[in-house]
């Protein structure tokens, strides 16, 4: 017997906006609900998929379509996936929304000086240093997207208070079992 399909969530943003800790703070309003989770963290995969990364266009379109490929297996054996992903491209996002049924994009905006002043993995600076080429919102184009299921300031929300909207979202669309 085949699990129902799960969902995933795909938080996109700029670098140091604020995704990481909107996916913890929902994985873990999840996890008080009782639905445990996938994170999957872009850096952390780029590990295994890209050993030497290079951030660059050319790599980025095969790592986020398998980022979207892995997602959609997961929920279709009923595994909820969250996607902690810049995806600059819109392309990135909409692939994963096509792949899965159940699918949400919360877009993190927030300001790029913001991000520049956050900067916790040094990735503006060594743009800026050029030591490092096609950062999103810096050196490479971030397509916002253009209808999100739901944008979170990520300069100004609580995290806490984001994820529990997106939780109220997963439910009204009836892919959270409560």
């Amino acid at each position: 017997m085949r699990p129902e399909p799960a969902f995933a969530v795909w938080i996109t943003g700029l670098p140091a906006s604020g995704k990481s800790t909107l996916a913890r703070a929902l994985e873990e309003e999840l996890a008080r609900r009782g639905t445990r989770v996938c994170i999957f963290e872009s850096d952390a995969l780029r590990k295994i998929l890209t050993p030497a990364p290079k951030y660059d266009e050319a790599e980025r379109d095969p790592f986020y379509g398998a980022v979207a490929h892995f997602a959609g297996i997961l929920t279709g054996h009923g595994v909820p996936v969250l996607i902690d992903a810049t995806g600059n491209r819109r392309a990135y996002r909409d692939r994963a929304r096509e792949r899965i049924p159940n699918f949400l994009e919360v877009y993190v905006e927030c300001p790029l000086p913001v991000c520049l002043s956050r900067d916790p993995k040094g990735i503006y600076r060594r743009g800026i240093e050029g030591t490092a080429s096609d950062v999103p919102g810096l050196t490479a184009e971030y397509e916002p997207p253009l209808r999100p299921d739901l944008v979170v300031r990520g300069d100004r929300e609580d995290p806490e208070d984001a994820a529990r909207t997106i939780v109220e979202i997963l439910a009204a669309r009836g892919f959270l079992k409560e």
